[in-house]
């Protein structure tokens, strides 16, 4: 992976840390990702005059990497509705690399070097003790809640990898970007107005502009990411964008003041040693 792809991966992963710390707390869930979703169609929308018209077979990742992302959302907030954030998030984003992996060597054909897999290995291990350790213990989780986090990780893994072809062949990836999430945005927008009706536009209303700025920081990352996945191995990009749970940690002991404990700071350690070996790799 060159330095220029490896640092603006990295970069990724702070503003995927920084969106999510930024949601507002007085919403629920399903309303602050339902904002941020019609906000990063609408910044596509206005964004569409300006990119090239994907052509051809292209369309058809667009359209199932919309739907992958939608029900992506919708599984992530059933499992946060099921259980404890603080281990819900790094499950579902901790075995998504490990699937993307498996599925790019199988499906793909895609090579890891030795140094490579040991990398997405060794992250994975650092986020998973991360979930274990990071609040609550497993034990408090229900059936229904792990169950929902593993349905989110493979709805990740599944718009990772489509997006990664479909991204190789899109005329650029802010083309494929910019489409896709005017398209996810239209989709989600629908699924907002079938549950909560038009009560839930209106109560989104005072928080536009918390929405426009997650909305934003998530749309530059996913395109980063995007990109990324044009130029390196689809597995290589999607491990280390999961660093933004170590950013996330930072943000928390470091604005949050909350306690950074051994089994945090060991799970920090494998992360950065995970992160390390995917540059040499």
């Amino acid at each position: 992976m060159s330095l220029e792809v490896f640092f603006a991966v990295l970069a990724a992963a702070v503003m995927h840390a920084a969106w999510n710390a930024m949601i507002k707390q007085r919403l629920d869930r399903f309303l602050s990702i339902s904002l941020m979703s019609f906000s990063m169609g609408l910044l596509s929308l206005v964004c569409l005059p300006f990119v090239a018209v994907p052509q051809g077979f292209t369309w058809f990742w667009i359209i199932l990497s919309a739907l992958l992302h939608t029900g992506y959302k919708i599984y992530l907030i059933r499992a946060y509705d099921s259980g404890d954030l603080a281990q819900i998030y790094p499950l579902a984003r901790g075995a998504a690399p490990l699937i993307t992996a498996l599925a790019g060597v199988v499906l793909l054909s895609e090579v890891l070097s030795p140094m490579m897999a040991g990398g997405i290995v060794v992250l994975c291990l650092g986020i998973g003790l991360m979930a274990a350790r990071g609040g609550a213990q497993f034990e408090r989780l229900s059936g229904l809640a792990i169950a929902n986090a593993l349905v989110t990780s493979l709805f990740i893994a599944g718009y990772t990898l489509t997006d990664g072809i479909g991204g190789r062949t899109a005329p650029t990836a802010s083309s494929y970007a910019v489409w896709m999430f005017a398209i996810d945005g239209f989709w989600m927008a629908l699924f907002c107005m079938m549950m909560r009706g038009r009560q839930a536009f209106i109560s989104v209303l005072p928080e536009w502009r918390s929405g426009l700025a997650t909305g934003a920081l998530s749309l530059g990352a996913y395109w980063i990411v995007i990109w990324a996945m044009t130029k390196a191995p689809i597995a290589a990009v999607a491990a280390l964008r999961e660093t933004s749970i170590l950013f996330a940690v930072l943000i928390s002991v470091i604005f949050l003041k909350e306690r950074l404990t051994r089994w945090r700071s060991l799970a920090c350690v494998l992360i950065v040693a995970g992160v390390v070996a995917l540059r040499l790799g």
